[in-house]
């Protein structure tokens, strides 16, 4: 299965050359101000690409399915597979998808840090394949230049336990990249409003390979 995965598109998708695969995975911030309007082009060009199976997890960005999560999920058609702590099995690999992160500015999906976060993770399921969550964990491609490190303690923690082939996620404009660590590839997959190319990844028998995942700009 070979995954294509973007972040942080922001409505510059028309800039974005995204390779062919078998799965295009969106970890949110389709949209801006996250009307209706601006996810009505997202979910446009989302459903053009050719890939058999496209999942989408929300972002901060995206505050219409915050708002109005059954209009939002009609929006996207029945062609795309919106995960909000939910879960897909597709060819026997099995995807999970959270929105949150810790508070950033006044967004969507925030949580305070701690107890709520922690509740959101522990929902994560045990023999997950391919997490996908819009922020990052804690220390692994979160470092913002605004902020330092802006990942989730507590989200890291979970991924130690449940221990997915491969983490997805973006959030974090400046720290795109791919890591193996301890059996599991993180991968920041954000293309930073398009000025970054997709990460592709495949998984097949149980293992994960890194096809392309663009460098890191220097932050």
């Amino acid at each position: 299965m070979r995954i294509v995965a973007v972040a942080d598109t922001h409505l510059f998708h028309e800039e974005l050359a995204v390779p062919e695969g078998d799965v295009f995975v969106h970890c949110g911030d389709m949209c801006r101000a996250g009307t209706r309007e601006e996810l009505v082009r997202a979910a446009a060009w989302i459903a053009s690409l050719p890939h058999e199976t496209k999942i989408v997890v929300p972002g901060n960005h995206d505050w219409f399915f915050a708002e109005q999560e059954s209009a939002a999920r009609t929006l996207m058609g029945p062609t795309v597979t919106v995960l909000l702590d939910s879960g897909a099995t597709i060819e026997g690999v099995r995807f999970w998808g959270s929105p949150w992160q810790p508070e950033f500015n006044d967004w969507a999906f925030n949580l305070p840090r701690g107890r709520a976060l922690a509740e959101k993770w522990a929902l994560i399921p045990n023999g997950t394949d391919v997490l996908v969550t819009h922020g990052p964990p804690e220390g692994i491609g979160d470092r913002s230049t605004t902020g330092g490190r802006q990942g989730c303690r507590d989200l890291l923690e979970r991924v130690k336990i449940v221990r997915p082939l491969v983490h997805l996620y973006g959030h974090i404009h400046e720290d795109g990249g791919a890591w193996p660590i301890d059996g599991t590839v993180f991968a920041n997959v954000t293309t930073w409003e398009c000025e970054r190319a997709p990460t592709v990844v495949d998984v097949r028998d149980g293992k994960v390979s890194v096809v392309s995942a663009p460098p890191r700009k220097r932050v």
